[in-house]
C-alpha cells in the first residue's frame, strides 16, 4: 500500500503526526483474523528521493528519534 502523509509545505511536527495517525488507523482496523506482524514495514520518501526506513515498532517513539530540524 502507498498513500501520502504530506507535503513539503508541512512542518516536522505535522508530518510526525500524520504518520502517527496513518500507522495508529492501520493497525485499529486490522482484522480479527490476521495473525502475526501485520504491518511489515514503513518506508518514507519524498516523491523521487531516495525511501528512509522506519522501524514500525517505534512509530509510536518517533518524535524521540526523529532527526532534529
Amino acid at each position: 500500500m502507498q498513500l501520502r502523509v504530506g507535503k513539503v509545505s508541512f512542518s516536522r511536527d505535522d508530518l510526525i503526526k500524520n504518520v502517527r495517525a496513518v500507522v495508529d488507523e492501520i493497525v485499529r482496523v486490522k482484522p480479527a483474523s490476521a495473525k502475526g506482524r501485520y504491518i511489515m514495514s514503513i518506508t518514507v520518501s519524498s516523491t523521487m528521493g531516495p525511501g528512509v526506513k522506519v522501524d514500525p515498532t517505534k512509530v509510536k517513539d518517533l518524535e524521540e528519534v526523529a532527526v532534529p530540524a
